[in-house]
């Protein structure tokens, strides 16, 4: 009994001295952050002994067990690895990690794939910018940003801060007068404001009023998407506005001054504690422009707020206002541009052409951690926005409204100790009201040499357009790092559409209307990891892209326009990412091929036989395109304590080979409708060969810079490959310097964009001849700027 007593006071007693270790023992609390930008970095394994012990969470935080001479290796997907030994654990650690590559870092995806893993599992093709590609040059376009950087996409602009448009492997613009694309709008793909639609309801973005230089990351995710953002046959783009640095309070001036009349003015204030952040932000630019008739003026206002409200919940606020002007001189013919005249098109500059945006952009998002495994994202958006364009056809005043929600479901289960599914679940809806006013102009009866003025009323049309998409993807983690992936979207869009020009004389319907239902889009793709640094995938999935209300009702009957179904396109895609040489070269590799059918044509319809009353668009052919994408990023020097901190060298290349398959259109000739056939001819406005390569650098005094190289091969602007660009090459250079005195932080930077003078375009106009080219500037834009921060 004594033995028994014995052992149970011994067995109590090791237990108590467990528990007091136990519960005795030291917290070691820190934080990963970028060496360079100081931003906290989210995802970042803390290991000991090779195991993982920790994830750094949103905010860059860890907070493990800690005894006194141990050794943590800390590590992210394009950064270098770092080996801290800890001296004492009571000490807050911060660990800095010097960038191998940005491009490959861990990506903020809307309501896609849980934030704590890496790229390397995720079989897609996507790339992420972060403040260092966007501010390697004038940090105010986005297109420059996305030519120099993310392989396969290109982005263009109609003026000098609007009419911006993507094409991503191919795909991104509408339907053209002589059965390709054109450049009036873009479509096919989806863009995301800080989880707010900047798509409309019928599938048209429009960018005029966004304000690229208050962006902070964007994220660009390449091919059919349906399965987590319904119609989104070409991509996604999401872009995040600028947030405010963790328990700091600033408020900052920023100006920055270039040739052309370019002038940026920026205010700012951030204040954020652990719980709690806000940021306001105030933008003005202006530009003179690059040819005649082309200057540009615009305001911006930013508020982000967000608030932790326990530890299961969070919510996060945007609004934002911008009042946009741009003035458009038109395209130039080919002989204007090839003779570098810039005097614009005659019949635009008479017609005072311009675009005039005015919108209101809100949106509350309200996340909630039910349990470990189940979470809700929920965000409902409005945006309100009247505009006013005339060009050389006109006067067009539109007004539209633009609300919805967006909710996710994340799940998260361990199935066994080796296999765990993670899914999203997902509703996005959304509704647009609209009033479109067409006008004729008219010589100014007081003015007769000055602009035209408005006309009569040439149309009035009210539109009543809702889409709606259900979507669900799941990922099957199985052991040796293979992953399968899976899912499927629906979607869903109605067009209501009423004609409120009275006509006694006509016979054109009143009302007319187009459902285009259960437009289902699956995906399923497979991934495998190497060594923790190298993954290969393949995947397939499938988008849509339906009429918009301008397709569906012939443009003199009014009738609608039977029999027309949506778009589709396959995507095959194999590639490979990752991060080797010891973490200092990172790489994406991409092949793929993507079949669209359905593809819109024009159908001619003669009044007579040297006239075409109207065109209306048909379902024609199809469309192949077959690509390879390589982007390599590599950290060629790094030190803490020598002159320079930092050299990265960067390079990506792009191949194009798209043609046209059994694609076909008709046109009036000789007094006949004929038939023209492109097929086998190369798609429009897609260069076959592009290259960018640069190098960044940093030096340990406060000093930055960098250069960089970028070609473009000529492309054909006319389907039937008649009409070839130019190829061209540019070279930018940016030199600043940064440093923190005090209460302080100075930020001073010159640049130029096209050293060698070349003479380039942002955008060509395609299949319309004989407007053709808007110009980017003649010669070198230099620019300089300062920001001065001050922090409380």
């Amino acid at each position: 009994m004594k033995r028994i007593y014995l052992s149970s006071i011994l067995i109590f007693l090791g237990l108590v001295f467990c528990a007091t270790n136990l519960f005795a023992q030291t917290k070691l609390k820190g934080k990963v952050v970028d060496a360079t930008t100081k931003n906290a970095i989210s995802g970042a394994k803390i290991q000991k002994n090779g195991k993982v012990i920790f994830i750094s969470n949103a905010e860059g935080e860890f907070s493990i067990d800690c005894e006194a001479q141990i050794t943590l290796s800390v590590g992210f997907l394009g950064y270098q690895t770092s080996t801290i030994n800890v001296e004492y654990c009571e000490e807050f650690l911060t660990v800095s990690l010097v960038v191998a590559t940005e491009n490959l870092n861990e990506v903020e995806v809307v309501s896609t794939i849980n934030s704590d893993k890496e790229l390397l599992e995720k079989p897609v093709s996507q790339v992420h910018l972060t403040t260092r590609e966007l501010n390697r040059g004038l940090g105010l376009y986005l297109d420059d940003v996305i030519n120099a950087n993310v392989t396969g996409v290109t982005m263009q602009r109609r003026a000098v801060s609007s009419g911006q448009q993507f094409n991503i492997r191919g795909y991104g613009n509408g339907v053209g007068f002589r059965g390709a694309s054109n450049n009036f709008d873009g479509q096919g793909y989806k863009v995301y404001l800080n989880n707010i639609p900047i798509t409309d309801a019928e599938g048209v973005t429009l960018m005029d009023d966004i304000d690229f230089g208050s962006i902070g990351n964007v994220d660009v995710i390449k091919g059919p998407s349906g399965s987590l953002y319904g119609l989104a046959i070409a991509g996604v783009v999401n872009l995040k506005t600028i947030r405010p640095e963790k328990n700091k309070t600033s408020i900052g001036q920023s100006a920055m001054l270039g040739n052309y009349g370019l002038m940026r003015f920026t205010t700012t204030l951030q204040t954020a504690t652990d719980k709690t952040s806000l940021l306001v932000n105030y933008g003005h630019q202006q530009s003179d422009g690059y040819m005649t008739h082309n200057s540009s003026k615009k305001d911006f206002m930013n508020l982000i707020f967000d608030t932790k409200l326990s530890q299961k919940q969070t919510i996060t606020a945007y609004f934002g206002y911008s009042n946009s002007h741009d003035d458009r001189g038109g395209e130039l013919s080919k002989e204007q541009y090839e003779a570098k005249d810039y005097s614009g098109n005659a019949r635009y500059i008479k017609n005072n052409a311009h675009s005039d945006v005015v919108s209101f952009r809100t949106g509350i998002s309200h996340k909630y951690d039910f349990k470990n495994w189940i979470s809700n994202t929920t965000t409902i958006f409005g945006t309100g926005l009247t505009s006013n364009v005339s060009s050389a056809g006109g006067w067009t005043d539109k007004d539209p409204i633009n609300y919805g929600l967006r909710s996710t479901f994340d799940f998260k289960f361990n199935l066994t100790q080796n296999v765990s599914l993670t899914g999203t679940a997902g509703i996005e809806t959304q509704q647009q009201l609209a009033q479109i006013i067409g006008y004729s102009m008219v010589t100014n009866p007081k003015d007769s040499l000055g602009y035209n003025i408005i006309g009569g009323v040439r149309s009035n049309q009210y539109s009543n357009s809702r889409t709606s998409s259900i979507f669900t993807e799941w990922v099957l983690h199985l052991p040796s790092d293979i992953s399968i992936t899976a899912g499927i979207g629906s979607s869903n869009l109605k067009i209501d559409l009423e004609n409120r020009l009275y006509n006694a004389n006509s016979d054109k319907p009143t009302n007319v209307s187009a459902n285009y239902d259960n437009m289902v889009s699956p995906r399923i793709a497979i991934n495998k990891v190497f060594n923790n640094s190298v993954s290969v995938y393949a995947s397939y999935s499938k988008g849509y892209k339906a009429p918009v209300s301008g397709n569906i009702v012939l443009s003199t009957s009014g009738e609608l326009n039977t029999g027309l179904v949506p778009e589709f396109g396959n995507q095959f895609e194999i590639g490979s990412k990752g991060s080797i040489l010891n973490g200092k070269l990172n790489y994406q590799v991409a092949i793929f091929e993507t079949i669209f059918e359905n593809k819109f044509t024009s159908v001619a319809v003669p009044l007579d036989a040297n006239t075409t009353a109207y065109t209306y668009i048909a379902n024609g052919g199809s469309q192949k395109n077959t690509g390879v994408e390589v982007l390599l990023k590599y950290n060629a020097y790094q030190s803490e304590t020598g002159f320079l901190s930092g050299i990265n060298p960067y390079m990506n290349v792009t191949y194009s080979d798209f043609k046209y398959d059994n694609f076909k259109y008709q046109s009036l000739a000789n007094g006949e409708v004929a038939e023209v056939d492109f097929s086998g001819k190369a798609v429009v406005g897609v260069a076959p060969w592009v290259a960018n390569a640069g190098v960044d650098f940093n030096t340990n005094l406060g000093f930055y810079g960098n250069v960089a190289y970028s070609y473009r091969d000529a492309m054909p602007f006319t389907s039937d490959g008649e009409n070839v660009t130019d190829a061209y090459s540019l070279v930018n250079a940016k030199i600043g310097f940064r440093k923190t005195i005090s209460k302080f932080s100075l930020d001073i930077y010159a640049g130029a964009n096209n050293l060698g003078g070349t003479q380039y375009y942002y955008m060509v106009f395609l299949n319309q001849l004989p407007d053709a080219y808007l110009p980017a500037p003649k010669g070198t834009q230099s620019f300089g700027g300062i920001s001065l921060k001050y922090n409380f």
